[in-house]
């Protein structure tokens, strides 16, 4: 991906929450960012990304793509950055409503990234990126929140986007075409005859 990957994925997974949401019958929305943001007031679900980190088992490797317009059918980006988003995502608010009705909501959330755990197509430029549920203790829990003085808590899940490439901002270069093979032609006039 490009360096707005973060951006497209982030973008995604709210889409694909808000699927879960309209499908839940709640009228509300889904809220990017973070938890005390005065535009979040009203939101059914606040989506906000907590922790970026590369991805320890794909950091020395290759990043494979396949090619818009072949020749090559692939590009191999040497020097991409694979990354693992953290993402905490909240029960909202809606004031003189209790939380009982936006935890159904969190509920079906929860069922369609189960359902449909992989983010593909356009909206991540053709990547596969995997949504996972990622246990967090209380500790954890509560440093996030500690993030966020003025926000009382709410019922919190996390989530982990893997892997997320930041492919280098020039394409690699690519290789001359080989026309003729000019070693062969000189090992044929060398050879002796019997």
């Amino acid at each position: 991906m490009n360096a707005d990957a973060i951006l497209r994925v982030t973008q995604a997974l709210g889409a694909r929450l808000q699927q879960a949401v309209v499908a839940s019958g709640d009228p509300g929305t889904v809220f990017i960012g973070p938890l005390d943001d005065q535009d979040a007031v009203g939101a059914s679900l606040i989506l906000f990304l907590y922790r970026i980190a590369p991805n320890a088992s794909l950091r020395n490797r290759e990043h494979r793509v396949a090619a818009q317009t072949p020749p090559p059918a692939v590009i191999v980006h040497e020097n991409a950055l694979p990354l693992d988003l953290y993402y905490l995502l909240t029960v909202g608010t809606r004031p003189g409503m209790s939380e009982e009705p936006l935890l159904r909501v969190l509920g079906f959330a929860m069922q369609a990234l189960q359902a449909v755990p992989e983010i593909t197509g356009s909206p991540v430029n053709q990547e596969v990126v995997r949504v996972t549920l990622e246990p967090l203790t209380t500790e954890e829990t509560s440093r996030i929140w500690a993030l966020f003085p003025t926000a009382n808590y709410r019922t919190s899940v996390a989530y982990l986007a893997s892997p997320v490439w930041i492919d280098p901002a020039q394409p690699p270069e690519q290789a001359q075409v080989v026309l003729e093979d000019s070693l062969d032609v000189g090992m044929r006039a060398t050879v002796p005859v019997d």
